[in-house]
């Protein structure tokens, strides 16, 4: 508490008499809304952010060393729009869809197919493509209390961890998930980093960050791992980008190959049930969804 009134006083005394405006407050409701609002998206309706990132994928197996597996990279569009919830109060929704995709360490390609070093099984690589994956955020949040941002602010820089813990019945297993095991167990952690000075401006509408991502989960189903021991740890770094056209060039003719949706967010009214990995898989493996088509060389 003491940094966050620490930091304010100091933007206060750094903008001069002249100003009007103050800066928001990230004790206040509506104030860590707008703030959250600006790290996620933009305070403008519609206008799109780009999010990206890369970085390496391990395994973690008892009794021997951990095993870079693939390199990663991935990438995020969104953007947001104004809603009001009848019980919750007034906030924003937030749609976006996201890829990840799985290259070569050593030639940086997008994998095609992966030699699993456990079975010696040659196997097809299905990258992430979770369309839709979208959120939102009220002034009441879901235990009935007062919306808070959980940021915080030192020596002009801000910083915002989030952990979200996955436990929940795994949607390739079967219905006797509890009797016989099958649950998706993962952990997800995310770090946002930004300047102060420009997200607690009143007067500016995004708030640029760097960002570290940092993935701990089940094997990938695509692996075909058939029940070994062990789990997959993935972990990143990356920024949020001035705009699409920032993400770098191989992700560009990545996503214009094969995912030329993802050039934009889905429509603001988006109501389309949120997809993860795991239901991605099952769509492309029940041919309910076509997988792009790739050679040894795309």
């Amino acid at each position: 508490m003491k940094s966050t009134l620490n930091a304010l006083v100091l933007l206060t005394v750094a903008v001069g008499p002249a100003a009007v405006a103050q800066p928001l407050n990230p004790d206040d409701p509506q104030d860590g809304l707008t703030i959250a609002r600006k790290i996620a998206c933009s305070t403008v309706d519609g206008a799109p952010a780009t999010f990206w990132w890369e970085g390496r994928a391990y395994s973690r197996r008892q009794g021997e060393r951990d095993r870079l597996l693939f390199n990663v990279e991935g990438m995020n569009i969104r953007a947001c729009v104004s809603h009001a919830h009848p019980e919750r109060g007034s906030g924003y929704r937030m749609v976006s869809r996201e890829l990840l995709i799985y290259r070569d360490p050593t030639t940086g390609e997008a994998l095609s197919t992966w030699e699993n070093p456990w079975s010696g099984e040659v196997v097809d690589v299905l990258h992430v493509a979770n369309d839709p994956v979208n959120s939102a955020s009220y002034e009441i949040d879901r235990s009935g209390s007062p919306y808070r941002w959980s940021g915080r602010i030192t020596e002009g820089r801000w910083r915002q961890s989030i952990t979200v813990p996955l436990f929940y019945p795994n949607p390739l297993a079967s219905a006797y998930q509890a009797e016989v095991g099958g649950i998706y167990h993962a952990t997800e952690m995310f770090n946002f980093l930004g300047d102060a000075r420009e997200l607690l401006d009143p007067q500016t509408e995004t708030a640029g960050s760097s960002i570290g991502w940092v993935r701990m989960s089940d094997w990938l189903p695509w692996m075909k791992m058939a029940g070994r021991e062990g789990v997959i740890y993935m972990h990143t770094a990356g920024l949020r980008l001035s705009s699409w056209d920032a993400l770098p060039a191989s992700m560009k003719a990545e996503i214009a190959r094969h995912y030329p949706s993802y050039s934009e967010p889905p429509p603001l009214d988006d109501d389309r049930r949120n997809v993860t990995s795991w239901i991605y898989y099952k769509r492309v493996a029940e041919g309910e969804e076509p997988a792009p088509v790739r050679s040894a060389h795309d």
